[in-house]
């Protein structure tokens, strides 16, 4: 299936590190968030990427036209560096198309602006490129594909270490809980479209929510509960946090280096890991 990115986001509340880089290039450990989002998606077998850009897209572009396959691969180097023998590679058998989709369109927008390089396409996925999981994706399209739906999408639980408070019509709390603990569940992304999608589409509109609003009246909108590790990266310190677990060995997302939902042993670890603010 072709994978659609989102990728053309000010990332506002990230500016403070990345005036002058796109959020999608704010890298955890060697690498910008994006490459682990495709990453992910190439470990399932999904290579044929479509990166939808707007704010400083051509530092998108440029990074992938002098991409160093020796980053994040073992290599040989001979006769003074002027033959390298590289061990593995990454992206050989990627095929990225990039599409300018605006500076400041809304998600919708920029999903249609690429609906012409998903012609021919029945399924295909497509995510934001600001958020990780260690989910078998395996488990989302195989679900949908039985289901007669026309979106489907994967939900998570907060990764914040909010607080979700109830109380009466006077004030008077009644409950308050860890927003993990309450029920709660987020949009993480990681959407499943069948090409149909473009049917309850019209101009200006944001994906969630008035094409998702008409799936729901049409009884065509799937999400799958998943309650295991998902976090996104939106201030500077989620930024900080993300290095931390890259820098710990315990990058549990990079499902394509023996991490993600089953550890080695078999039993399913699904990691609760709090982003604190």
């Amino acid at each position: 299936m072709k994978v659609v990115l989102f990728c053309g986001g000010l990332g506002l509340r990230l500016r403070d590190y990345s005036e002058n880089v796109p959020k999608p290039m704010v890298h955890i450990g060697h690498r910008p968030i994006l490459w682990h989002v495709m990453k992910y998606y190439a470990h399932y077998g999904h290579k044929d990427f479509i990166l939808c850009l707007g704010y400083k897209g051509e530092m998108i572009k440029d990074y992938f036209l002098h991409y160093n396959e020796c980053v994040s691969n073992d290599f040989t180097l001979r006769e003074g560096g002027r033959k390298i023998e590289i061990a593995s590679r990454d992206i050989d058998d990627w095929t990225i198309t990039f599409v300018d989709t605006g500076m400041r369109s809304l998600i919708g927008e920029r999903l249609k602006a690429v609906e012409r390089h998903l012609e021919g396409e029945e399924v295909f996925l497509a995510n934001y490129s600001d958020n990780l999981t260690d989910f078998h994706l395996p488990t989302l399209t195989d679900d949908f594909m039985r289901r007669g739906k026309v979106a489907g999408f994967l939900c998570v639980k907060p990764s914040q270490s909010f607080h979700v408070v109830s109380t009466n019509g006077d004030g008077e709390v009644k409950d308050i809980k860890g927003a993990r603990d309450a029920d709660i569940w987020l949009n993480g992304g990681y959407f499943v479209l069948r090409n149909e999608i473009f049917d309850y589409m019209n101009d200006g509109d944001e994906l969630v929510v008035e094409p998702f609003q008409r799936l729901i009246e049409a009884n065509k909108l799937y999400g799958y509960k998943y309650d295991g590790f998902w976090a996104c990266m939106d201030t500077f310190k989620e930024k900080q946090w993300w290095e931390d677990m890259s820098a710990r060995g315990h990058a549990i997302w990079e499902v394509w280096n023996g991490g993600g939902q089953t550890s080695r042993n078999g039993e399913r670890t699904n990691a609760k890991i709090t982003v604190r603010r």
